[in-house]
């Protein structure tokens, strides 16, 4: 009898309205039963029980998601910058780990002198591991939550100009035929809908 092979993982982009260095400092002093901070900067959310001088029942994680995500009017969940096929092809890439971002910063070579497309690429995929953001606790919560990383609304504009210049190449040794091609194809999608509703992305995992 095979064995089980699990799926790989799906990943998700999300619209974010504030950005991680702004929210960091404040959550760590909410750790600490002293919301005042964090709530001056995000109010009051929706099914969010913060209590000042009792820690919050969430871990940083969740709370940085919370924090970010750029949530409706009503405090209802926002609205996906990408329901149909983007959504299902850049979510589970057809490699062991499903991360196309990651796909993309292996198997593309920047021309000489610039650097910035694979920058910005890492940063979606690992700017919340504290490899990248120099801090532990930010990524990985409970529930399953798994952040991976995020663009504010500038670098979404300077991601979405880098990919459009075409001042990269595909590798010779990319596994995937037309894979690169196609993971730039479907991350502009997000990257143009983020860029119309002026707002930042978040990269998750969900296993």
């Amino acid at each position: 009898m095979r064995s089980y092979i699990p799926p790989p993982a799906f990943h998700t982009f999300d619209p974010i309205g504030r950005v991680p260095p702004d929210l960091i400092g404040a959550i760590e002093s909410s750790m600490e039963g002293r919301h005042s901070d964090l709530i001056s900067l995000i109010g009051v959310q929706r099914g969010l029980d913060l209590e000042e001088g009792k820690e919050p029942s969430i871990d940083r994680p969740n709370l940085l998601f919370i924090s970010l995500i750029l949530w409706q009017e009503d405090g209802s969940s926002p609205r996906p910058l990408d329901g149909g096929h983007s959504k299902e092809k850049l979510g589970r890439f057809p490699t062991n780990d499903g991360n196309a971002i990651e796909y993309l910063v292996e198997n593309t070579r920047e021309e000489a002198g610039n650097s910035f497309l694979h920058k910005l690429l890492t940063k979606l995929s690992r700017g919340l591991t504290e490899e990248c953001l120099g801090l532990p606790g930010f990524s990985k919560g409970l529930g399953g939550i798994e952040l991976l990383g995020w663009l504010d609304s500038q670098e979404v504009n300077d991601l979405r100009k880098e990919i459009e210049r075409g001042r990269w190449t595909v590798m010779s040794s990319e596994p995937l035929d037309g894979g690169v091609q196609d993971a730039f194809r479907h991350l502009l999608v997000y990257l143009r809908a983020a860029g119309r509703s002026k707002c930042g992305l978040l990269m998750r995992r969900h296993s």
